[in-house]
């Protein structure tokens, strides 16, 4: 009897059994990536509407900043940071850290809560008092 052939025959099938493994694995993280892309795309709606509602940090700074007649220039120089730090902050491609955001309300003569509070507001949707 040839041992041979039960070994080649259990590593035949070992091999079957570890490419059904492999394919099943596949599957599955496709059915989970087509999950996750319908449920994202199910989402745009709601996507649309938060970021049409909500006031970014930059856009209440620009506003506080033009309500008060102030250059990015002359806040930048106020605060000792650069004017393109200033644009940065306003067009949202990054944020004032701690301390310069305290500056800020201070320049714009709120406090810093009123500042932040204002962030995520719509101020062209009438406010409703409770």
């Amino acid at each position: 009897m040839n041992i041979m052939a039960p070994i080649s025959l259990l590593i035949a099938i070992v091999y079957i059994l570890f490419c059904f493994a492999v394919f099943g694995a596949a599957v599955y993280l496709f059915v989970l990536i087509v999950k996750a892309l319908k449920k994202y795309i199910r989402s745009k709606d709601v996507r649309e509407e938060k970021k049409a509602v909500a006031k970014s940090l930059g856009e209440a700074l620009k506003e506080n900043r033009v309500r008060c007649q102030m250059t990015q220039e002359f806040v930048a120089e106020t605060l000792g940071v650069s004017r393109q730090s200033v644009s940065k902050w306003e067009n949202g491609s990054s944020d004032p850290n701690t301390s310069n955001l305290i500056a800020l309300a201070k320049l714009y003569k709120i406090s810093p809560e009123e500042l932040l509070q204002s962030v995520g507001e719509d101020t062209t949707a009438p406010r409703q008092d409770p």
